[in-house]
């Protein structure tokens, strides 16, 4: 007969640990963790024409009542405690000792440690059993690092860089400076110093932006870890091509529940309302649950809802997004249908006008290169229709990544200042805040959002794009129109106002 107390203490999780991950025991069964239940809308999302308003989003696609007060009856037969409830966000938050969560949960829960010199955290096989029909997903059992940043500091010598400023001019941005904008900036990690961000938008003659950080579970701006690079490269970004935007830096913890808490955050409680947000962090599709996925993908749906363009880096692996095995996989929440993923070129460029642009692919060097591909979760959205994207590996028909490009390769990358100290960063971390305040001058010139942009995008079918047609990603290769490299290309900055037309009303 099997020892039971052995087969319970060491089980093995249905998603692969880092190689370096060491088992350190079952976790204590007196430690008290916490859980955010994420729980359907009381109507489903419907197609929308215009952005639908704070209130009427609540009113109609909240959380239901009635499902919070049987999920309340739950947690109190359980021994879980309440500690928030937040029906915009469509959250119940419960507190607990393990071995309550267990019972409840139906998990075993064990604690591991990512060698060497990594934080330990709490694995939780299988997944959590949802308690109702009510419940999307359970989060926060399972506290592994779920995302990386996607910036590269250059290894070798540049070959050139830029400015934020002279990139947003060598793509023709529009005329703009972000007033009345406010950008949301998802951090999972690392911080930023005043003094480091005073002084680097004073050597661009800018003063310093009005910048908010905000915690989110625990999070918060903690500089001094390598995750720093991530968070100034986002604010310096933004910042100087929007210096009148809002800024709001959003810390949360690196695990699935920290993620989806930081967005639904940003969404149905930024204050003022928040009109962009900036994701630089993501994952392969298949490290994350099915079930955390599902709950990621309804928050980015609510922002869409809601009139909120929602900017993803695509990732800086190639096409195999770091899989050892090199397969073709895409990063999330890049592949999500609900946002702007956002891939890599590398640009070369004279006294502000392009010589050459081609795909970001520096692997050979060790220096990265653009993600890209075709989702194995998500399928290929109505608006992909006729962009002749390739079946994924196994013929499915999924959503094509990216959307957009820009300049990435830390070889031609953005001078940019790093705790105390002036770098060349690239990777499509900074691809995401450069479309994120592309959107800003977008929305502030025809005062009025933009929203999910990618129908309208195309549905223009190339116009305002400047087509990237010579490299490849690993398995994918460019060509004229969309592709699985850069999607429909770099900004035309000039053009892109015309796609959108005046202000809706």
């Amino acid at each position: 007969m099997p020892n039971k107390r052995t087969t319970e203490r060491k089980p093995v999780p249905r998603r692969p640990l880092p190689s370096t991950t060491r088992h350190l025991g079952a976790c204590a069964r007196t430690e008290w963790l916490e859980v955010t239940l994420v729980l359907r809308r009381k109507q489903p999302l419907k197609p929308a024409h215009a952005p639908l308003d704070a209130a009427t989003f609540v009113d109609r696609h909240g959380a239901d009542a009635a499902d919070v007060e049987r999920l309340r009856a739950f947690a109190k037969a359980h021994n879980l405690h309440e500690q928030h409830c937040d029906m915009a966000c469509r959250t119940l938050r419960l507190r607990g000792e393990a071995q309550a969560m267990r019972r409840a949960f139906k998990v075993h829960l064990g604690r591991y440690a990512t060698e060497p010199g990594g934080r330990t955290y709490i694995v939780c096989t299988p997944d959590p059993a949802r308690p109702d029909p009510a419940v999307i997903a359970v989060l926060g059992l399972d506290a592994r690092p779920i995302a990386h940043p996607h910036f590269r500091f250059a290894r070798a010598q540049p070959r050139i860089s830029y400015t934020p400023v002279q990139i947003g001019a060598i793509y023709h941005f529009p005329e703009g400076n972000g007033s009345g904008q406010n950008i949301a900036i998802i951090e999972l990690g690392g911080g930023y110093r005043t003094a480091d961000l005073d002084q680097y938008f004073r050597t661009l003659g800018l003063a310093l932006p009005t910048l908010t950080a905000l915690a989110v579970d625990g999070g918060g701006n903690q500089p001094g870890s390598d995750a720093d690079g991530e968070v100034m490269l986002d604010i310096e970004i933004i910042g100087a091509l929007v210096p009148r935007a809002g800024l709001y830096v959003y810390f949360a913890p690196n695990t699935d529940q920290g993620f989806y808490d930081a967005i639904a955050q940003a969404t149905h409680h930024g204050n003022p309302a928040t009109n962009i947000i900036s994701i630089s962090w993501g994952g392969p599709e298949g490290s994350w649950s099915a079930d955390a996925r599902s709950a990621m993908e309804s928050a980015l749906e609510d922002a869409a809802s809601l009139g909120i363009t929602v900017c993803v880096a695509a990732g800086d692996s190639g096409s195999s997004d770091g899989d050892s095995n090199g397969a073709p996989a895409v990063d999330y929440p890049a592949s999500s249908p609900s946002v702007l993923g956002c891939g890599g070129t590398r640009l070369i460029a004279s006294n502000g006008v392009i010589e050459s642009e081609v795909v970001w692919n520096e692997e050979a060097g060790g220096e990265g290169a653009t993600g890209g591909g075709v989702s194995a979760a998500f399928p290929q959205p109505v608006w992909q229709a006729d962009a002749k994207v390739p079946p994924a590996p196994g013929g499915f028909k999924g959503r094509g990544v990216p959307d957009v490009a820009g300049n990435a390769d830390p070889l031609t990358g953005y001078e940019v200042l790093v705790d105390g100290r002036t770098q060349v960063v690239g990777g499509t971390s900074a691809v995401a805040p450069l479309w994120s305040a592309l959107i800003a001058r977008l929305n502030q010139l025809r005062a009025a959002p933009i929203g999910a942009a990618n129908a309208t995008l195309y549905q223009a079918d190339g116009k305002g794009f400047l087509d990237i047609t010579s490299g490849n990603n690993g398995a994918w290769q460019a060509r004229a129109g969309w592709d699985p490299c850069t999607g429909w290309g770099s900004p035309d900055g000039a053009a892109l106002p015309g796609l959108f037309g005046p202000r809706r009303r």
